[in-house]
């Protein structure tokens, strides 16, 4: 594992946040890594062991994940939040254009810093995730998130996840699902348990999907100056071959990359998402 420095900001209601910061050539355009819903910044290690000599990589643990704070009041484990948290996080290290890597959730908050901040993002990664979600994979993320497990010891992790997400990683062996556990589990009380705060489903519980979805395309417009690299898992229920598609015929200099076998979302540690996320990485100085 890549040596790292552990950051720690506070947001403006206070929380104590932590993010990993990889060194590398601060003459280069830094590299900041967005963990989905439920993940945190361990889904990047390797991702970060690769790209640091080269950039200073920032993976920062989203509030009520890994080693950031939970938020005593949990409505507000939303994207508007987590967004406010970036910001911060960026200001104070002194960071103002950065390459952005954003899987699920990391990839929305990439586009919602994009419109936010015009010409902070000069190349994104949108890792299995669009302007439009596929209502069937909503659902299903819906059912899982913030459902509280205890698992004895490390093997029952893993076959836990093996289980319950075989269908998205086919070709995983054991030791990929232990190592998948350790990355988004954690010891807690003489179990393993997630290594998130479970009340941050209650913001999707208070919406009862009555509402129309917000209209994500000028967000994703907003990227229109910049190199972007969109990873699709070929079986994704997040991001379909239509949304993505038109994505790639919106935006002139998009790299569309289908990671084969792989469902929702591709880890960035598979031999075509690294090549693609290198391709990107040569367009920014």
């Amino acid at each position: 594992m890549a040596s790292f420095d552990l950051h720690t900001c506070h947001s403006s209601d206070g929380l104590a946040l932590s993010a990993r910061i990889y060194p590398g050539d601060m003459a280069r355009t830094p590299v900041l890594c967005l963990p989905g819903l439920t993940r945190n910044a361990r889904d990047f290690e390797d991702l970060a062991a690769a790209i640091s000599p080269q950039r200073q990589v920032i993976c920062p643990d989203l509030r009520g994940r890994g080693q950031s704070a939970y938020a005593p009041d949990p409505m507000t484990y939303t994207p508007a939040h987590y967004l406010g948290d970036i910001m911060l996080l960026l200001a104070g290290l002194g960071i103002e254009r950065c390459v952005a890597i954003g899987t699920s959730l990391g990839g929305l908050l990439t586009l919602m810093l994009a419109i936010a901040a015009p010409g902070r993002i000069t190349g994104a990664v949108l890792n299995d995730i669009g302007p439009e979600i596929d209502p069937a994979g909503l659902a299903r993320i819906r059912g899982y998130v913030g459902v509280p497990v205890r698992c004895a010891d490390w093997d029952a992790a893993a076959r836990l996840l093996a289980s319950a997400q075989g269908d998205t990683y086919p070709d995983f062996a054991h030791d990929d699902w232990l190592r998948m556990a350790r990355r988004v589990m954690r010891e807690a009380g003489g179990s393993i348990v997630f290594d998130y705060d479970m009340a941050i489903a209650t913001p999707f519980a208070e919406d009862d999907g009555a509402t129309p979805a917000p209209d994500l395309w000028p967000l994703f417009d907003a990227l229109a100056g910049c190199p972007v690299t969109v990873l699709r898992g070929a079986t994704s229920d997040i991001l379909s071959p239509v949304t993505a598609a038109a994505m790639q015929a919106r935006h002139s200099r998009l790299d569309l990359v289908v990671v084969p076998r792989v469902g929702h979302a591709p880890t960035l540690d598979e031999a075509v998402s690294r090549a693609a996320i290198d391709r990107l990485l040569d367009q920014v100085p």
